[in-house]
Formats: structure tokens, C-alpha cells, sequence
């Protein structure tokens, strides 16, 4: 079955989940127009599979849809936007050098 991604937000959390087990999450924080991802962790049995980047598109593409600035205090979130710069935009530009995001 394939992973389906969702926002949790209760747990404060989005999460990836593949036939009934939650393999993964992105811990946030969320204030108006802003979410700040502080902490991602994928089941290390499934590390490699992609899962985490997965994850993490999943939960910037709704970043995107909602309109909301992302702050990548998560070092694996902060590593995914450097390297795919398509959501360097989330980013806002006063913020970008305090996590080492250049201009793309």
C-alpha cells in the first residue's frame, strides 16, 4: 500500500502512514501565517525508502496551499528545502540566512 501523509493536528504533527502504521511524523508549531517545523523522525527500520522526504513534501505542500511562511528550525526539513530550492519562497527572505538558505 502506498504511504498517505497527514496533518495531525492535535498531535501537532504531520505524519506518514503505510497500511496502518504511522512510520514517521514532522513536529510543528503553528502561529497565523506561519509553521515552524521542529522535529521529523522516520521509523529507523524504514530508513532509505524515501519516506521522510515524502513526508516532508507532503507537509510543505500544504504549507504552500495554506499560505503559511515555514520556518525550517528541523535540520532534515532545513537540509530537504536547500536542497530542492522550489520551496525556498516558504522561507521568508529576512530569515533565510539564520538557516544557512541562500537565494537559491
Amino acid at each position: 500500500m502506498a504511504p498517505t501523509v497527514t496533518d495531525v493536528p492535535d498531535r501537532g504533527r504531520f505524519e506518514i502512514d503505510v497500511d496502518g502504521a504511522v512510520l514517521g511524523f514532522a513536529q510543528y508549531r503553528r502561529r497565523p501565517g506561519v509553521i515552524a517545523f521542529t522535529h521529523t523522525e522516520i521509523d529507523p527500520a524504514h530508513g532509505g525508502e524515501g519516506l521522510g522526504s515524502m513526508l516532508v513534501t507532503a507537509a510543505l505542500d500544504t504549507a504552500r496551499a495554506e499560505g503559511l511562511a515555514v520556518l525550517p528550525f528541523c535540520p532534515f526539513v532545513r537540509d530537504f528545502i536547500g536542497a530542492h530550492h522550489e520551496y525556498l519562497d516558504l522561507v521568508p527572505v529576512e530569515r533565510r540566512a539564520a538557516f544557512g538558505l541562500d537565494a537559491g
